[in-house]
């Protein structure tokens, strides 16, 4: 069975962040996750629906994603279609500077695959796609927290530590702060944090996305909550 996941975003997220991307992933339902352009940079999320069959992207108020906050976005800079069950984009000359996929300028029209980055203008806009999964099929045991150590806890605890009271743009706590946190050796916490990431099964995963998405599932499983990080 496939086990829900926050999605790789274009963005740091915070704690709040992280569990309005869990509620979109468990509808089921694609979605584009982005920044606007105020002060906070707040988390935006736009729901594809079921009876949505294109989505127009933009910097005019009439388009289904308004980007009006950046000026190198065209009035309407390019479209998502859905077809059948996946999504696609295109730009077909709409826009002055052009669309990126992925870092790659888009020429015709390209399917979009869960966690496709798409660039217009200087805002960029992650495609997300979560597996449907049928609610009497979910095992909550794939849910649930897998057995950790006090001290397992605590590490987990001090790694998540960034991301209290909703902090914006947070990234995970590195070696030598959760070692200053909790009193102990550098090796001591990688020594840790290695057995973490095999208790919640992402030990194969690249090494730069191995701390984010321990937060994720910490967030995710319940191993950690808000309130833990206030300690």
């Amino acid at each position: 069975m496939e086990v829900l996941r926050a999605p790789v975003g274009p963005h740091a997220a915070s704690a709040a962040e992280l569990k309005e991307q869990l509620a979109a992933n468990r509808r089921g339902t694609p979605y584009l996750l982005f920044r606007d352009g105020g002060a906070e940079g707040a988390q935006r999320i736009v729901l594809l629906a079921d009876d949505l069959r294109h989505c127009t992207v933009g910097r005019s108020a009439s388009c289904d994603v308004s980007l009006a906050w950046d000026h190198r976005v065209s009035r309407v800079h390019a479209e998502l279609e859905r077809l059948g069950d996946d999504w696609a984009v295109h730009d077909d000359g709409l826009s002055r500077n052009g669309t990126f996929v992925n870092g790659e300028r888009l020429t015709g029209r390209r399917l979009l695959d869960d966690g496709d980055v798409i660039r217009a203008g200087d805002t960029e806009l992650a495609f997300c796609a979560p597996a449907r999964i049928s609610a009497t099929t979910l095992d909550a045991r794939a849910f649930a927290p897998p057995p950790l150590s006090e001290a397992q806890r605590r590490v987990l605890v001090a790694l998540c530590r960034p991301y209290r009271r909703g902090a914006a743009h947070a990234t995970p706590a590195a070696n030598k702060e959760i070692a200053d946190e909790l009193v102990l050796s550098v090796e001591a916490v990688k020594t840790h944090l290695r057995t973490l990431f095999q208790r919640f099964g992402i030990e194969d995963l690249p090494q730069n996305r191995k701390r984010a998405r321990l937060v994720e599932l910490a967030f995710e499983r319940g191993a950690v909550t808000p309130r833990d990080l206030e300690g």
